[in-house]
């Protein structure tokens, strides 16, 4: 295990941009999220992952949301879903995309569980972040999605989302946070077993990755135990890892380019950072995740 402590240094492509480049040289993301009554995780979503960067973005939603979602992000193109309220169809015309994220919002229907199966099967070479729902929907029916995860992935559980992902696989699974060298532990034996990238998210949260590294994440205030911030975090990895993916199909050397760990602790750390921003404004008890996303603009330097 090698913990790494140093701040995360930010890419080129987002604190500087070459003037002959367009928006293809940044991206074009598609998050799939939001269900008949939760489609502001998916707003939240889309303009975290708009305002850390991304050249385009491409929001899959159920019918039902049509209408809120080009009302709420005009910036926003839509994919829609066949079905009226809530994700039961995986989006077509995937390999358009530099990246995917999915699960804000979306619900555990039987038919999202399927869909999921789907876009797991056909997408393994498009970078992905996987959160909330989605995260709900991999560990339902004995997990039986797990063994359909791409090396690299990135995971975002919180703490129950953890424990209901791996709880059976960890030993013994009733101490997995007894304490916080235990957690650090569990996650990274996780990471490795899996090969994917997780985010532990709580305070301090773990960063994980499939090669043995880990860190916590130094940013962020008790303001952020609030609705919504989670979709934010997703937003902003779906921005970054867009970018990075865009990047390098045009010509950029990957090893110039952060890994998945390194993007999961540069996303974590601007969605902290942006957190403390705000609360330099205001008292800590009033932050609503909105206001991580309107602080972005000032985090990213």
């Amino acid at each position: 295990m090698i913990v790494d402590e140093n701040i995360p240094s930010m890419p080129k492509f987002l604190v500087s941009r070459d003037s002959n480049s367009h928006k293809g040289h940044y991206g074009h993301a598609i998050l799939i999220a939001g269900s008949y009554g939760t489609m502001g995780a998916a707003i939240l979503a889309a303009k975290a992952c708009l305002r850390s960067g991304v050249g385009l973005l491409t929001v899959h939603v159920p019918r039902s949301g049509v209408d809120i979602m080009q009302m709420a992000v005009p910036e926003a193109m839509l994919s829609i879903d066949r079905g009226n309220d809530y994700f039961t169809s995986c989006p077509t015309q995937l390999e358009r995309y530099d990246a995917i994220a999915i699960g804000p919002g979306l619900g555990t229907h039987a038919e999202s569980f399927e869909a999921l199966r789907q876009l797991l099967l056909v997408c393994s070479a498009i970078p992905m972040v996987i959160d909330a729902d989605a995260l709900n929907l991999l560990s339902s029916r004995e997990g039986q999605l797990l063994d359909l995860l791409h090396p690299d992935t990135i995971l975002t559980p919180h703490a129950r989302e953890f424990d209901r992902l791996w709880s059976r696989s960890l030993n013994p699974p009733d101490q997995v946070f007894s304490s916080a060298g235990r957690r650090s532990s569990a996650v990274l034996h996780m990471a490795q077993q899996r090969q994917v990238v997780i985010i532990h998210k709580g305070h301090r949260s773990i960063i994980a990755s499939p090669n043995g590294h880990y860190a916590y994440n130094t940013t962020g205030n008790a303001g952020m135990a609030t609705a919504g911030a989670g979709d934010v975090l997703t937003g902003i990895l779906l921005g970054l890892s867009s970018q990075c993916s865009a990047q390098r199909k045009h010509g950029v050397r990957a090893s110039s380019l952060p890994s998945p760990y390194e993007l999961a602790r540069i996303g974590a750390f601007l969605h902290g950072k942006s957190s403390d921003l705000a609360v330099e404004k205001q008292a800590m008890c009033t932050l609503l995740a909105s206001d991580i996303v309107e602080n972005l603009r000032y985090a990213i330097v």
